[in-house]
């Protein structure tokens, strides 16, 4: 079944892109940062595991609730469902495409024939739109083609892959419901909720607490790598362009502010643009400095990554400060 007129999200990160995909046949068009910033999806993480090759460090909410806040704050209907059985998820998602609705996915990018440098990631999320007896047809991020195929057998090792961050083969969709939603409402919401969060962290190696963590703990990476050249080198990659902790995502937050000022135009959210504006410059640096770092092994450039982080988590706590005390314009 081939779904007509599919209108792909032209997006830079991968649950936006899928979920765009998805509001786009709801006919809701929102930009890439509206929908992210309605997600309240800014935050950090660090998390580093003996079983993993080097450090995490991730610069939104946990997979999943990006979705789940948007579909909250838009007054949607969010279907999410998993299972075990490889079968069964297959026919679920069949079916679905056969009565006309994109599919969203959440599954391992490692077994996606597109990805032309495959990486274990099992929180990567696209939209599945149509199937023939070979391949599935996907909406990707800009960056890995946007419209794309991959085989059926890949697609089912993608979404039944194990390992942190993965899920039961996950798929959702999304519905309109009875209640309309108010943009300028749902902003304010959003707002709030996020700071509020990013403020409140329940362990110290998330949100600012997590940064000025990661301030330490970058020195002791950088003292007991195995391999500083590949493993600084994939962080830095990762960080700038696909988002996980660098500025990607802070330019997203950055430009929904500033939409979001064009619309309420409440000064609250006119000077969090502006701190985002540096903020987001000082993640760039952060992640040149890892560039370095692989090239060079020069442990001045952690030392000068390490005060970066220690501005930054000021910053974006004093930034998220600010953002809490946003009230709808009377």
């Amino acid at each position: 079944m081939k779904i007509e007129k599919i209108k792909a999200f032209d997006g830079q990160h991968c649950e936006t892109t899928a979920t765009g995909t998805l509001l786009r046949q709801l006919n809701i068009e929102l930009s890439e940062p509206m929908l992210f910033g309605l997600g309240e999806g800014l935050g950090f993480i660090f998390w580093n595991m003996k079983t993993m090759d080097f450090p995490f460090i991730g610069g939104r909410v946990k997979t999943d609730l990006l979705t789940q806040n948007i579909a909250k704050n838009l007054n949607l209907e969010l279907t999410v469902k998993e299972t075990s059985s490889v079968q069964k998820a297959w026919d679920n998602v069949k079916e679905l495409i056969d009565k006309g609705k994109v599919v969203g996915l959440k599954l391992d990018c490692y077994h996606l024939q597109y990805f032309s440098r495959p990486f274990h990631f099992a929180g990567h999320y696209v939209a599945m739109y149509n199937y023939d007896n070979e391949n599935a047809f996907l909406v990707d991020t800009k960056q890995q083609g946007g419209q794309v195929k991959t085989s059926l057998k890949s697609l089912e090792l993608a979404r039944a892959e194990k390992g942190p961050m993965s899920s039961k083969n996950l798929f959702y969709t999304i519905n309109r419901t009875d209640k309309n939603f108010d943009l300028k409402e749902a902003i304010i919401t959003a707002v709030r909720n996020n700071a509020t969060d990013y403020l409140n962290p329940p362990i110290t190696n998330i949100g600012y607490k997590g940064i000025l963590k990661t301030s330490k703990e970058i020195i002791k990476w950088f003292n007991t790598s195995k391999d500083i050249e590949i493993e600084f080198k994939a962080c830095a990659m990762m960080m700038e362009k696909a988002g996980t902790g660098g500025a990607l995502f802070r330019n997203l937050y950055r430009d929904f502010l500033k939409e979001s000022y064009d619309l309420l135009k409440l000064d609250e959210l006119k000077s969090g643009h502006k701190a985002f504006i540096e903020i987001a410059e000082l993640w760039t640096s952060l992640s040149q400095l890892f560039e370095k770092v692989s090239k060079t092994k020069d442990f001045k450039c952690i030392q000068q990554a390490s005060d970066i982080l220690k501005t930054i988590s000021d910053k974006e706590k004093r930034t998220m400060e600010l953002l809490t005390t946003i009230k709808p314009s009377r």
